[in-house]
């Protein structure tokens, strides 16, 4: 043993004095004048003289003390600098440490601008908070990897098969959203989880609609409650339920008989940008001075003035037995005008489709919103039961 190091003594360690002792080889035992110690490494790197602490005795006994100095002043001398080795070993640790619930949820904050009512109706988040999270939120990102995402996803992979291709979705986009934050993660994980899962047995089914025939009775049955008056509407307009959750006073010009669906609150159609204008027949400009009885900064509030939630439409319709849903109306209405006859462009209009290409967008800028004035107001003689299913001839009439 070179007479340089290993010069203390693990029984004389505890009768050391107050002040610096070497061990040789660049390793000191401090006591200080409290009664505190520490092990302390000095190392020369590059020219530059530098010291960094390894712990405190007992805690770091004298054999793990040189065991750790040595490691480190082997280091030095391949031109390694021990001190900023280990605050990237640290920075790496904590990186690797960041748990799936809170990148998960700083993912969803950072795309709530591109989510209809910045995502508060909570469908984009609600896939992974209810099949992903409970399983796995609590596991560093770092350790997500393919038997984990299979196992959790397993459940339900042929029994609710969309819904676990909307948990798999959100997943990969917050493995995405971890790596640029320049996390350690497997951006392959979902994709091979898929490969082990194999391909979904369940066919996908269309929402339940009522027959278009059906629907001027179930009409009739509606009251006047909030929940009732938003049925009426979205019935009568063909839109989405979440424009209709989220209508508000300013959106609608009685005057002009003309709703104004705000971009982020359209579903989005390819091809299609903006705000999207929904005519309004005399039947629903009923049904909006009805919902303005109510006041508040919705159409249709629900508890503390808040749009009435997600499901509360559905759940009317659940609650009477009707297996068809709030949205099938819209495949009532896209049915009704193929059986009488409407015009394709115009009936596509009216439900917020796109139509043709970009060739053909590029020309026809209009919204055709005259023709579409004439359709929803057959339509709506037909819901109310003022007019029978015939062909509406709407041509000629300037979109």
């Amino acid at each position: 043993m070179p007479s340089s190091l290993h010069k203390l003594s693990a029984v004389g360690l505890k009768s050391l004095p107050s002040g610096k002792h070497e061990d040789g080889g660049g390793l000191r035992f401090v006591r200080r004048k409290d009664g505190t110690t520490a092990w302390v490494f000095r190392f020369t790197i590059h020219g530059r003289r530098r010291e960094m602490g390894l712990g405190p005795y007992p805690d770091v006994s004298l054999k793990a003390a040189r065991e750790i100095a040595t490691e480190f002043r082997q280091q030095a001398r391949r031109g390694i600098d021990p001190i900023a080795k280990r605050e990237a070993e640290k920075r790496e640790a904590i990186r690797n440490l960041h748990m799936l619930q809170d990148i998960a949820q700083d993912c969803f904050e950072a795309r709530k601008a591109e989510l209809k009512g910045d995502g508060t109706a909570g469908r984009w988040f609600s896939p992974l908070e209810i099949h992903i999270l409970p399983k796995l939120g609590r596991m560093p990102i770092a350790e997500v990897d393919q038997i984990s995402v299979r196992d959790t996803l397993a459940p339900i992979w042929h029994e609710k098969a969309e819904t676990a291709r909307k948990a798999a979705n959100r997943l990969n986009l917050v493995l995405k959203h971890a790596a640029a934050l320049g996390l350690n993660v497997d951006l392959q994980a979902v994709d091979k989880a898929r490969a082990l899962l194999g391909k979904q047995r369940h066919e996908a089914k269309n929402i339940p609609a009522l027959p278009w025939q059906d629907v001027p009775t179930f009409y009739a049955s509606l009251g006047q409650g909030v929940t009732e008056l938003a049925l009426r509407l979205l019935i009568l307009t063909g839109v989405r339920s979440a424009p209709v959750r989220y209508a508000t006073p300013d959106q609608i010009d009685l005057d002009a008989r003309i709703w104004t669906i705000p971009a982020e609150l359209v579903k989005s159609r390819k091809g299609a940008t903006g705000d999207f204008r929904v005519p309004l027949t005399d039947k629903a400009v009923k049904v909006v001075e009805e919902a303005l009885r109510h006041g508040g900064g919705v159409l249709f509030p629900g508890q503390r003035g808040k749009p009435i939630s997600d499901m509360t439409m559905s759940k009317l319709m659940r609650d009477r037995g009707m297996a068809a849903r709030p949205h099938g109306f819209r495949s009532s209405l896209r049915t009704w005008a193929e059986e009488t006859g409407q015009p394709y462009e115009v009936a596509e209009t009216a439900l917020g489709h796109v139509v043709g290409n970009s060739v053909e967008r590029a020309y026809q800028r209009s919204d055709l919103i005259e023709k579409r004035r004439v359709l929803m107001a057959a339509w709506a003689d037909h819901v109310t039961g003022n007019g029978e299913a015939e062909v509406v001839s709407i041509i000629g009439v300037r979109g």
